[in-house]
C-alpha cells in the first residue's frame, strides 16, 4: 500500500486537494491530521487534561462554555459545569501559541509535544486499518508533515503551494474572517514558507515527490491533481497493493526501503541547508 503524504502551508488549497482525492475516480481514504488533532483534545482525553493543566492558569478564556450550560434568567442559580467537560477555545489557544516571540515559541512547542504523539498513535492505527482493508493507497493529510518527521514514512509526498504570499493571506482571511492581518501573518509564518517545503519535496527526487501549484481556480487545480495522480499511479499501480497485501513480508521490506529512502532524502536536505546557511554567514562576514 502506498502512503501519500499531502502537505502545504495554511490556505494554499491542501484541504481542497484532499477532498478531490477522497472522491471518484480516486476514492482514497484520507487521514486528516487536523481532524485528528481536534479529536485527541476533546474533553475527557489525556491530551485535553494536559493542555488544561498547562495553559488554563494563564489563559482565562481557554475553555468555551459547556454546550449543556443553562441559559436564560435562571442560569446564575444553576450549578456551573465542571471545567473538564468544557471544550477548548481554539481561537484563544491559537492566540496564545502563534507568534515569533520566544514565549510563544515555547508554548507552541509544549502544545505540539502534547498533541503530536497522540495524533501519531491515531495515524498509525488508521494506516494499519487501510492496509488490512486492501486499499492501494491512503492519503496522510498533515500541514506540518516535514516538521513532524512523518515524511520519512511516505512513499510519495505532494506539496500544495501558492507562489504569491498575498494570495495565501487573502484566502486565509476569507476563510477565517475573525483573524486580523497580523494574526493571519503569524499563522502563515508558524507553518513555514512554501519554498522550504518545495525544496524538501524536490530533494526526495523524481517519482518520490510532487509539487502542485494552486495559484489559479478550481478547474486548474483539478487538472493539476489529475496530472500528479497519473504519475503517482504509474509508479505504484493498484495491482502492486494487492501483491503487498498477500505477501506481508514483502510489504515489510518495501516499507523499510521507503523509510530508509525518505530518511536519506531528509538528511541530504538538512545538510544542504546547513551548507547554505554557512555560506550566507561567511558572505556576511566578508562585508
Amino acid at each position: 500500500m502506498l502512503l501519500i503524504g499531502l502537505t502545504g502551508s495554511i490556505a494554499t488549497g491542501k484541504s481542497t486537494v484532499s477532498a478531490l482525492l477522497s472522491q471518484p475516480p480516486y476514492s482514497l481514504p484520507i487521514i486528516d491530521a487536523d481532524l485528528l488533532a481536534r479529536q485527541v483534545v476533546e474533553p475527557g482525553t489525556r491530551a485535553y487534561a494536559q493542555i488544561v493543566a498547562h495553559f488554563a492558569a494563564t489563559t482565562p478564556d481557554l475553555l468555551l462554555p459547556s454546550p449543556t450550560s443553562p441559559q436564560g434568567p435562571n442560569a446564575s442559580s444553576s450549578p456551573a459545569p465542571p471545567p473538564r467537560s468544557r471544550p477548548l477555545n481554539r481561537p484563544a489557544l491559537g492566540r496564545r501559541v502563534f507568534g515569533r516571540t520566544k514565549s510563544r515559541e515555547r508554548d507552541r512547542a509544549v502544545l505540539n509535544g502534547i498533541v503530536h504523539p497522540a495524533v501519531r498513535r491515531t495515524i498509525a492505527r488508521a494506516v494499519l486499518r487501510a492496509y488490512l482493508t486492501g486499499h492501494w493507497a491512503v492519503v496522510l493529510d498533515v500541514p506540518l508533515l516535514f516538521e513532524a518527521g512523518l515524511d520519512v514514512f511516505c512513499g510519495v509526498v505532494v506539496v500544495v503551494g501558492v507562489r504569491e504570499l498575498g494570495v495565501q493571506m487573502q484566502r486565509l482571511r476569507a476563510r477565517d474572517p475573525y483573524l486580523s492581518e497580523r494574526e493571519a501573518g503569524e499563522r502563515v509564518q508558524s507553518q513555514g514558507g512554501v519554498e522550504a517545503k518545495v525544496g524538501r519535496v524536490r530533494e526526495r527526487g523524481e517519482g518520490w515527490g510532487e509539487v502542485l501549484w494552486n495559484d489559479g481556480g478550481k478547474v486548474e487545480l483539478r487538472e493539476g491533481v489529475e496530472e500528479v495522480m497519473g504519475r503517482v499511479e504509474a509508479r505504484s499501480p493498484r495491482w502492486w497493493a494487492w501483491v503487498l497485501l498477500g505477501v506481508p513480508w514483502l510489504a515489510g521490506v518495501v516499507g523499510a526501503w521507503c523509510v530508509l529512502r525518505g530518511w536519506w532524502a531528509r538528511r541530504r536536505w538538512e545538510r544542504s541547508e546547513r551548507e547554505r546557511e554557512g555560506g550566507e554567514g561567511g558572505g556576511k562576514a566578508k562585508l
